[in-house]
């Protein structure tokens, strides 16, 4: 799909209308009629000017008023139209739970309290009943929920914690390293739980080997049981009267029905002094479900590694400049343009600008840049980067959540809470796991009386199918391989927006480059100037700078760049236009000027003659001809030269002997394209290309069966960045081409697409063989609790070690 706008800065509802997209390009190419509805359903809005389709592309495009319709609420509204076409077989409209023509808020919070997968789904389905709510995803892994609806944040916590559970903001930096206190706060008080109940419980078991009929040795059974069944067992009771009361269950609803039933069990054959005791049973279920949540909290840290360190960035205090005085602050005081003094071996407090001073800083754990960078007056610097030897003053120019590394962070966040295709299916077999295993616990007790046993025994079965079962290793199978696989992919300098891409990666077997600015260095100079117009060359490079300094393109930052190595003074223009994969126009001083390529130069009706022969030179060298006409006429050419990147050549044979098949598209002239990939091996490439036949070339291989990946770093390349089945952004690129994207690439390294196809391969790996465990254990061990095999001490104990295994095995990723 197309837009036909300015960029925006929206890539949350970017990457939902990717999804809504990929499902209704199929129907439309099927049954084009639909697009009647569509265009009836959009065409209702005044501010939408036009809707044009290309059935065989699979594209829309609209033209609107973005005063009266916003893009934002454009992108709202497209979401919702296409999810109502797609969702039905004959294409009637669907009605909406709720009105979302309104604004939506869109927030994240830590979640507090979830034991198990289930708590999560609990959550997760009683907040999309909400008519306010549209969208709810909560993730057990990461202890996070991302709502998009029109309730306040207030209100969404109120509802969670009527179930039980606590809600915590999470915007700031501040407020995530509070979040991690709380968490080495809660492993904590997991350890001092797990110790007292391990104290008490160990003499209960121990009399219980001893087979003994003694009185008083049952006496202490029942004084140390008691304190750990109500003591340290009380949160799994508290949490399961509180969801009965919602009519819901989870893994705490399994554990307080079987150690409630033992214990309250035992209490007439305890009095009576006659008939079987359970209390052994019910202390040591107790202990081992406490060692595997104390052994899980620990693992799901280390799994979380990646935010922390992020986190730990940014520095607590930041030093202020103001009348004159240095004033300590807290860093979440500082405004935009703050003045803030940086000594040397201080971290940097936020993103700013640098009025004073010269110093090296090292910006390897944001960048992935391995030496430090000379910064000086007028520089950019990045929150939470450490100043070398120089005394810095800074001016803020971000704080919050609009810094780099609070937007890193976010990412990060973002990727480890995305719930991947593969996962659906699990979270339905969870949402009816508990409900199962407790129908077949009253089955195996029926079963077992109606076979004849004693009720003791068939009691003791029932119990242990209760406490065999695990959906915890269900729920985490999934977020546990995402958290650690999205954290490795941080420390390589890969930052993934969109989770799907995690799990799509894997099966790439194309990848789109875009040329300048990917697989060339994107740092490109002016080597040629041929100048043909009347006017003096200072005038004719006064004109193309001014015109270029209002452009993005590398290729206008060369042109501005050698006008300033000549002291040329640039002019302001009264007339700017871009033409995106073509050229601009721009009106300086009352004069036309025209800059870009051939194609742009025909479409213009400018008769570039005189230049060709010499931009043919250029091309043939692997420079880039920039042509320039003033007032209608031709007036020069420039040729700039662009070096591929040193890792251009070695990741592309990478990716080669991985089987997966390269093309290169570029809007730059057939001879320069070919120069290039010759430079770098590339296998097809396909020159003069606008943003439109880019996003054509990706429909055409995805038409062919292929999944696609497209890198790309500027504007003109967003189509088929969003496009793609996965979208890889230069990190020194555009704003819109990165927020178009998936996946950002740290410093522009192409080599890392090849470290996040195998990095989402081995992921993948992982998650199947989670799976594979968390199924083949719950198939295995709850049928061997029903037939009477094990005892409800051992089936609590492997309950609690199956979830630790999934998150341990979900670590090796960290090896790789």
């Amino acid at each position: 799909m197309a837009i036909a706008s300015a960029p925006y800065k929206n890539y949350q509802l970017i990457h939902q209308l990717k999804r809504r997209i990929r499902a209704f390009a199929p129907i439309l190419k099927k049954d084009p009629e639909r697009c009647y509805i569509l265009e009836i359903l959009l065409r209702k809005r005044p501010e939408i000017k036009n809707v044009r389709f290309t059935a065989q592309l699979g594209t829309v495009v609209v033209e609107f008023d973005p005063k009266g319709l916003p893009k934002a609420n454009l992108l709202i509204l497209l979401d919702a139209v296409l999810g109502n076409i797609a969702a039905r077989p004959g294409g009637e409209i669907r009605q909406e739970k709720a009105d979302f023509s309104g604004p939506l808020q869109e927030f994240e919070l830590a979640v507090e309290g979830m034991t198990c997968a289930s708590c999560a789904l609990l959550l997760e389905m009683v907040l999309k009943r909400e008519p306010k709510i549209k969208a709810a995803s909560v993730n057990f892994g990461t202890e996070t929920l991302a709502v998009q609806g029109q309730l306040s944040r207030e209100d969404v916590c109120a509802r969670i914690e009527v179930l039980g559970y606590k809600a915590f903001p999470m915007d700031t930096l501040s407020q995530r390293k509070n979040l991690i206190k709380k968490e080495q706060q809660r492993i904590e008080s997991a350890r001092r739980r797990l110790l007292w109940s391990a104290l008490l419980s160990a003499p209960v078991v121990a009399v219980a080997m001893t087979m003994t009929k003694s009185r008083p040795l049952h006496w202490l059974q029942f004084l140390l049981t008691t304190p750990v069944v109500f003591g340290s067992g009380k949160p799994f009771f508290v949490k399961a009267r509180k969801l009965a009361r919602h009519r819901a269950a989870n893994m705490d609803t399994l554990i307080a029905l079987g150690v409630g039933s033992a214990y309250a069990y035992s209490l007439p054959s305890f009095f009576r002094r006659r008939g079987h005791i359970y209390f052994e049973a019910s202390a040591a279920i107790i202990t081992f479900v406490l060692l595997g949540r104390y052994l899980e909290e620990r693992a799901k840290g280390k799994a979380g590694e990646a935010i922390r360190q992020l986190v730990d960035l940014q520095p607590q205090t930041a030093v202020l400049i103001k009348d004159n005085r240095e004033i300590v602050v807290d860093v979440e005081a500082v405004a935009v343009g703050d003045v803030l003094l940086v000594r040397p071996g201080e971290k940097i407090p936020t993103d700013g600008e640098i009025i004073a001073g010269t110093s090296t800083v090292d910006e390897s754990m944001v960048t992935g840049e391995s030496m430090p960078v000379v910064k000086e007056t007028g520089h950019r610097v990045i929150g939470g980067c450490v100043n070398g030897n120089g005394v810095l003053r800074i001016r803020a120019t971000a704080v919050g959540m609009d810094t780099v590394l609070a937007g890193i962070v976010h990412m990060v966040d973002q990727a480890q809470s995305a719930k991947l295709p593969i996962q659906k299916q699990v979270d339905r077999i969870s949402a009816v796991f508990v409900p199962s295993v407790m129908a077949l616990s009253g089955l195996t007790l029926a079963g077992w009386k109606l076979a004849g046993a004693p009720f003791a025994y068939a009691f003791g079965n029932a119990i242990t199918v209760l406490l065999i079962a695990c959906p915890c290793a269900l729920g985490l199978a999934t977020p546990a391989a995402i958290m650690v696989g999205t954290g490795q992919a941080a420390k390589k300098g890969i930052y993934i927006r969109n989770g799907e891409s995690l799990e799509v990666a894997a099966k790439l077997n194309v990848i789109v480059f875009d040329k300048t600015g990917t697989i060339t260095e994107g740092k490109p100079k002016v080597s040629d100037f041929l100048k043909v117009s009347r006017l003096g060359e200072e005038s004719v490079l006064m004109l193309a700078a001014s015109a270029e300094h209002n452009s993005e393109h590398f290729l206008g930052k060369a042109i501005v760049d050698y006008a300033r190595e000549r002291s040329i003074e640039l002019r302001e223009c009264s007339h700017f236009y871009n033409e995106p994969g073509r050229g601009i126009e721009a009106e300086i001083d009352g004069k036309q000027v025209l800059l870009g390529n051939l194609p742009w130069m025909l479409q213009r009706e400018i008769d570039v003659q005189r230049l060709l022969s010499e931009a043919g030179q250029f091309a043939e060298q692997g420079k880039t001809p920039v042509f320039m006409a003033v007032d209608g006429k031709e007036a020069a050419v420039f040729g700039i030269a662009d070096r591929p990147r040193a890792q251009a050549r070695p990741a592309l044979a990478r990716l080669h002997k991985r089987g997966v098949r390269t093309l290169m598209a570029t809007g730059d002239t057939e001879k320069t394209a070919q120069y290039v990939a010759v430079q770098v091996g590339i296998d097809e490439f396909v020159a003069n290309a606008k943003p439109d036949q880019k996003l054509a070339i990706i429909h055409q291989l995805q038409v062919q069966g292929q999944q696609v990946g497209m890198i790309g770093d500027g504007i003109n390349d967003a189509p088929a960045l969003v496009a793609a089945d996965v979208g890889f952004a230069v990190g020194s690129g555009t704003d819109i081409a990165i927020e178009s994207a998936d996946l950002t690439l740290v410093q522009g390294d192409i080599s890392k697409v090849t470290d996040a196809i195998e990095l989402s391969a081995n992921t993948i790996a992982i998650i199947k063989e989670n799976l594979f465990w968390a199924f083949g254990y719950n198939t295995i061990a709850i049928p061997i609790a029903a037939v009477g095999k094990l005892n409800p001490m051992i089936a609590s104990m492997a309950m609690a070690l199956s979830s630790v295994s999934v998150i341990l095995n979900s670590l090796r990723l960290s090896k790789k």
